[in-house]
């Protein structure tokens, strides 16, 4: 009899404990299926069945995530997102692949009591359940976006796992090792496009004042750029002069200077109140700030992003505020201790981004513009080379926000707080061949921060200084060119009206 060698004789003993092992397993396995099937329960007779029948499809979690995207609360819409997402992939992945791997039969419904038996019995591969797994990867795509709401489901999910074992469908083996399958499929969706998460830092209270009595509108100048939002802000004036017919109206549009028009304006008012968009806002909140007065801002702008982060979007909420006479104190940021910025600064492709469009836009329309400029800018633009810490950059994306924006990556969220002295700055650097690439992908996949190429702090004040002139963008209008510039938070600086006092 031929000698077996000593290492083909160990791989046969580990070859039989793990068949030791497995057979234990099933066999544990079946008697579990045994005592949950056959257990005699009214209370899962009258639930298990509905609940089974529910997650058929994915229709219990489609449903529950359009109720999310319906609910007007970011994460829970960006949990429905990520929800469906990866109970897509994981709905291929174990359909498709995982049920082809062993074939495991199913359980027999025959201990099942009869009126909890499923209404047909699945003709595919029992392991592992593609219902456990749907449920988990909802569940667990929802939790990375709203941990409280994912609580919930996950108890959800884990009854749903229950319910194909107790109508029959399933052992609780093929459940276990569907939730496990969601799980790591949302889990791994996080890593390849990272959720947002809120930076929390402790920000005082905020500061309010008492705003003066609006009364009839006596004391209060209007500044007015008829032409601003496509014709809108003549429609806000006459609604104002409707609430307040007291008050002044200024006309910029005919004047040369609404810089100077607006410090003219402000000298003699009580409460400056601007209808344009974020440029002309900024340019009545530099006047404002001067003589110290507080401002109202009535959006009639494309993007207003300003009166949003205020809560003030539309004209009625305004006026809301100022007959309430709430004012809070929110930061200002000085460019050269000159220029206001209330919301963003750029250099780079967004002045040439900004110039493109402008020059297109009379012809095409706004949203064409910008389609034509942005493809413009990608084939044209060159990095712009400043210093920073002394350290020479050659930038490509640059922008600067007043306050803290509530997310990290190149395209952040709206602010949450407009009174925390901080300036936002975030820019990429150009670096070796393929960066725009590797930029590209990190966009697109969320995990941009990861770059080396990316930059991102949060500080009271910004300098670089150029070589050449560089031209700064700010609050959506192109601006001067600088060789060096200093942007510094004035803290809580400027009296504003706002719907409410912590911007929503």
């Amino acid at each position: 009899m031929p000698r077996i060698p000593l290492g083909r004789r160990q791989s046969r003993a580990v070859s039989r404990q793990i068949r030791k092992v497995t057979r234990g397993m099933g066999s544990l396995d079946s008697a579990i299926y045994d005592s949950i099937a056959g257990s005699p329960s009214p209370l899962l007779d009258a639930t298990m069945p509905p609940l089974t029948h529910a997650a058929d499809h994915s229709k219990l979690w489609f449903a529950i995530a359009v109720a999310m995207g319906l609910s007007g609360r970011p994460n829970l819409q960006r949990g429905a997102v990520r929800g469906v997402g990866s109970l897509a992939v994981t709905s291929v992945l174990t359909n498709q692949f995982a049920k082809r791997v062993r074939r495991r039969p199913r359980p027999s419904s025959s201990l099942v009591p009869v009126p909890r038996r499923g209404r047909s019995i699945p003709r595919s591969n029992s392991l592992p359940s593609g219902h456990s797994a749907s449920a988990a990867a909802f569940a667990t795509g929802v939790a990375i976006e709203s941990p409280v709401a994912g609580l919930a489901l996950s108890a959800l999910a884990g009854l749903v796992g229950l319910s194909r074992v107790a109508t029959g469908a399933h052992y609780p083996g093929d459940v276990a090792i569907g939730l496990g399958i969601g799980a790591a499929v949302a889990t791994a969706g996080a890593q390849v496009a990272p959720p947002i998460v809120r930076r929390r830092i402790s920000i005082p209270a905020p500061t309010t004042v008492d705003g003066p009595s609006i009364g009839d509108g006596t004391g209060v100048t209007v500044l007015v750029n008829p032409s601003s939002g496509q014709g809108s802000g003549e429609q806000i004036c006459r609604r104002i002069l409707d609430e307040l017919p007291r008050a002044t109206i200024v006309d910029l549009s005919t004047v040369d200077d609404y810089a100077a028009a607006a410090h003219r304006a402000a000298e003699s008012a009580q409460v400056l109140a601007v209808v344009g968009g974020d440029g002309t806002v900024a340019t009545a909140a530099s006047a404002a700030l001067t003589a110290d007065i507080p401002l109202a801002v009535f959006a009639a702008g494309t993007f207003n992003h300003f009166a949003r982060d205020i809560g003030t979007p539309t004209a009625d909420d305004t006026l809301a505020a100022m007959r309430d006479g709430r004012i809070c104190r929110v930061d200002a940021a000085r460019l050269n201790d000159d220029r206001v910025i209330l919301n963003t600064a750029s250099i780079g492709a967004y002045p040439h981004f900004v110039r493109t469009r402008q020059r297109v836009e009379s012809r095409t329309g706004k949203a064409m513009g910008s389609v034509i400029a942005a493809v413009h800018v990608l084939r044209h633009s060159r990095p712009q080379r400043i210093r920073v810490n002394n350290e020479d950059l050659d930038v490509t994306l640059f922008l600067l926000g007043s306050s803290m924006y509530g997310s990290s990556g190149f395209a952040p969220a709206r602010r949450e707080r407009l009174d925390d002295g901080l300036l936002d700055v975030r820019f990429l650097v150009a670096g070796p061949r393929f960066a725009f690439l590797r930029v590209v992908y990190g966009l697109l996949t969320g995990r941009l921060q990861r770059s080396q190429a990316y930059r991102e702090m949060q500080v009271p004040e910004f300098t670089f200084t150029a070589d050449e002139p560089v031209v700064i963008a700010h609050d959506g209008e192109i601006g001067e060119s600088y060789d060096e510039a200093t942007i510094t938070v004035f803290y809580r600086a400027l009296q504003i009206y706002g719907s409410s006092i912590t911007p929503r």
